[in-house]
């Protein structure tokens, strides 16, 4: 890289899901807050799938996109062109830098490579992941560790399990921690309450959110198991909306067949971006008692939304929610009670809505691009 010249970046966007999920947040967050210092602090490109390749392009006037071939969108032909293809990519841009932002990278890519690892938990929690996605990942992180110039996490919590656990170079490693989009996370209007209240056909019943993919790890099964035995017995019980990916874990079906008949539980499924903060801001409590995380980024989607969030201790969850979020564990008995508590405090709720609010301010992708940028410029020398 020449002296005084800001580094050249290719981001491999490949991995983005069509859901835009967490992942697709943690790119799409990354490459807003870069597309405004480009040219001054960092010259960017961007491989995208196909079907992402407008939007790129929308976001970033400035920035090289480049879509991917058509193939990629299935991840085995992905796998193998990212060991090939990508870094003939980044030598044809002229990258100083190559970012993967999913865990994996190539093993010869021609250039300086930074990648994202956002959690530890296929090594934590080994047990809430089926075999193949276990190996998978493990092999991928421990050779991402090896191999990359940075590696960039999300929490204090994920940089310490990976030195604890793998012996990881600490001096390596950067924490960038993730922001949120203000504009699409916000706290919502009665309007935009009322127009996802009339989508979900909720009429007045109150509700608990979770929003989330529906993996072991995120303990749904155990969600509504204390939310069942927390509102069984009250007067017009609220309701638990169990919205986001399908996921696979089994045992959320099980768990539904014992919800007692007058109570109501939804799963709708994705929902709209646009009803995000209706659905977020209008629950009586948000509600995520996973079992850990490399960050947390759908309870600080909450908070932005000024939503009470109810969450555990565990790994990343407290660097994120702080004294601004109420606690309690994986244990479906203490979720119970836990909740009930909340539901029976309205005042503690509407100070968790507002110290969350006030604290999810704090995280902004714009920080996170300077992390971001700061790490490239050391790879790249």
């Amino acid at each position: 890289m020449t002296a005084g010249r800001p580094p050249r970046v290719l981001i491999d966007a490949t991995s983005v899901p069509a859901d835009r999920g967490g992942v697709g947040r943690y790119v799409d967050g990354l490459l807003g807050a870069l597309g405004k210092v480009i040219g001054s602090r960092v010259e960017l490109a961007v491989v995208g799938l196909r079907t992402d390749a407008e939007r790129y392009t929308r976001m970033l006037p400035a920035a090289e996109v480049i879509p991917a071939p058509a193939a990629v969108a299935h991840r085995p032909a992905r796998l193998a062109w990212e060991q090939t293809g990508l870094p003939l990519l980044a030598q044809q841009v002229g990258a100083d830098v190559l970012h993967s932002p999913f865990y994996t990278c190539p093993l010869r890519a021609g250039c300086p490579v930074t990648v994202t690892v956002h959690d530890a938990t296929f090594f934590t929690e080994p047990e809430h992941y089926d075999k193949s996605r276990r190996t998978f990942f493990r092999s991928a992180i421990k050779t991402s560790l090896r191999r990359a110039g940075r590696v960039i996490v999300p929490s204090k919590a994920t940089r310490d399990e990976l030195i604890r656990l793998l012996d990881a170079d600490p001096t390596r490693i950067d924490v960038a921690y993730h922001g949120v989009d203000q504009n699409a996370f916000h706290a919502p209007t009665d309007e935009e309450k009322a127009r996802v209240r009339a989508r979900l056909g909720l009429g007045n019943t109150s509700y608990i959110a979770f929003l989330g993919a529906k993996e072991p790890r995120k303990n749904v099964p155990n969600l509504i198991r204390g939310w069942a035995l927390a509102v069984q017995d009250r007067p017009n019980p609220p309701a638990l909306v169990v919205a986001g990916g399908q996921g696979h874990d089994d045992d959320i079906d099980r768990a539904v067949a014992d919800v007692p008949a007058h109570l109501r539980l939804l799963r709708p499924g994705y929902l709209r971006y646009a009803d995000l903060p209706g659905f977020l801001g209008g629950a009586l409590v948000a509600a995520y008692p996973s079992y850990g995380e490399g960050f947390g980024l759908p309870i600080l989607e909450a908070m932005a939304c000024a939503a009470p969030v109810l969450t555990t201790p565990r790994l990343s969850l407290p660097e994120v929610g702080g004294d601004a979020v109420a606690y309690t564990s994986e244990d479906p008995g203490q979720i119970a009670t836990d909740l009930g508590a909340l539901l029976d405090d309205e005042a503690r709720r509407l100070a968790l809505a507002k110290a969350g609010f006030d604290r999810a301010k704090e995280f902004t992708w714009e920080s996170s691009a300077e992390v971001h940028i700061a790490a490239w410029s050391r790879a790249a020398v």
